[in-house]
């Protein structure tokens, strides 16, 4: 064995290159944020269900447990995304991102400068970024990103202390930025075909899947939000 044979090898995952982890969150519609052990749990029955019932991206997001077990769920998160041919996103951690072969990172308006997680990662990676303003959102035009999150539409406990924006700042994403943008706060079956009323093509979401007592079902219902549009993949 040579030296450094026992060292890590970070392996290309089968999104490829970077036109085609773009042109899967260009298709994209439904995305999926989760602790690395959701409730206390393994993760791997969560997101195994959420992928099947149509979940496009997953993002890992783990602000408390020891890096071990982040990397660790990272594994699984991983796996499962390659299986189901789904984006995996890690939430503001360049370095993470990069040792478990995510496909990007995600960043917000107090976290890395986007700028710095594309240089970290480089042009192939997904980097996207959390707006909440029409100002935030006019100055990610010109940011290294390649999609934005918008809101909270409405207040939750998973953003304590952020004020919901509403469904207005939707509408105006909708026809200002010139990102794929997802939608995100509050958002369940009840309230989703009021969102991509308002214009959005995307939805992110959180409890509305992984405190589903059907996670696949509840993948399913929210993406049927989209069947008014009568758009078989959002655009742009």
């Amino acid at each position: 064995m040579q030296e450094g044979d026992n060292q890590r090898v970070s392996l290309a995952p089968p999104e490829g290159e970077g036109p085609l982890r773009r042109e899967r969150l260009r298709t994209a519609r439904l995305y999926l944020c989760c602790e690395a052990r959701p409730g206390g749990a393994d993760p791997e029955p969560l997101l195994a269900a959420a992928l099947r019932g149509g979940v496009d991206i997953v993002q890992l997001r783990e602000k408390s447990l020891p890096r071990r077990e982040i990397e660790l769920a990272a594994q699984t998160f991983r796996r499962l995304c390659d299986t189901y041919s789904a984006l995996f996103i890690v939430n503001d951690d360049p370095d993470l991102a990069r040792s478990c072969d995510a496909d990007g990172v995600h960043v917000g308006q107090d976290d890395l400068v986007a700028a710095e997680a594309r240089a970290l990662l480089g042009p192939d990676a997904i980097i996207g970024l959390s707006t909440h303003s029409e100002e935030q959102i006019a100055a990610s035009a010109e940011a290294s990103v390649d999609y934005i999150s918008v809101g909270p539409i409405w207040e939750t406990p998973t953003k304590q202390g952020r004020p919901a924006v509403g469904l207005g700042l939707i509408s105006h994403a909708a026809s200002a930025t010139p990102h794929p943008f997802f939608a995100i706060g509050g958002i369940d079956a009840s309230n989703a075909a009021a969102v991509v009323d308002a214009g959005a093509r995307r939805l992110c979401v959180v409890r509305a899947i992984r405190d589903a007592t059907d996670p696949a079902a509840a993948a399913e219902e929210l993406r049927g939000a989209f069947a008014a549009t009568g758009e078989s993949a959002p655009g742009g």
